[in-house]
């Protein structure tokens, strides 16, 4: 059974120019690469040809991945959403208590996250934890560095 892939509209469309350069640029050289190998003589006892196909069939893998990414993909545009509860795409600024520090987070699909955009995974234990808060709401939070108090103080669909 399939599985809905939440993802945003950029997300979404990072995905498909990831999968077109896959099968337009990156398959036609490891081809290339496995012709190449296979021209140097006997393939029992030929290592660049191994790696050739090592590559090919991680290739294939990750394009086969892609495309059911895409085919389970709901795609969600933050902008289109009007509410003050947190969920999907929201971007959220947090105050943690402890330290007086903010952070500003945007909740996207796993394969979208990534700390140094400062974007969370809605699977992630923070994601969840937030997901149907507030502004002004305080969450109690076990991060993997402890325990942690937030305050929501804005949240925001761009």
């Amino acid at each position: 059974m399939s599985q809905i892939v939440p993802m945003t509209k950029k997300g979404y469309a990072a995905l498909k120019e990831q999968l077109h350069k896959m099968k337009t640029v990156d398959r036609p050289k490891v081809v290339k690469a496995i012709e190449e190998a296979r021209g140097h003589g006997d393939l029992s006892e030929n290592a660049e040809y191994d790696e050739a196909k090592n590559k090919q069939g991680l290739l294939e893998a990750r394009i086969a991945n892609i495309e059911s990414q895409l085919a389970q993909a709901n795609v969600i545009d933050p902008t289109e959403i009007d509410d003050d509860k947190i969920m999907f795409g929201a971007t959220v600024t947090l105050n943690y208590i402890d330290d007086d520090e903010e952070r500003v987070y945007m909740i996207v699909g796993e394969d979208e996250a990534d700390l140094k955009k400062k974007q969370i995974s809605i699977n992630s234990p923070l994601a969840r934890a937030l997901i149907g808060k507030r502004a002004g709401d305080y969450i109690d939070f076990e991060a993997p560095g402890g325990y942690r108090e937030i305050e929501v103080i804005k949240v925001e669909y761009k």
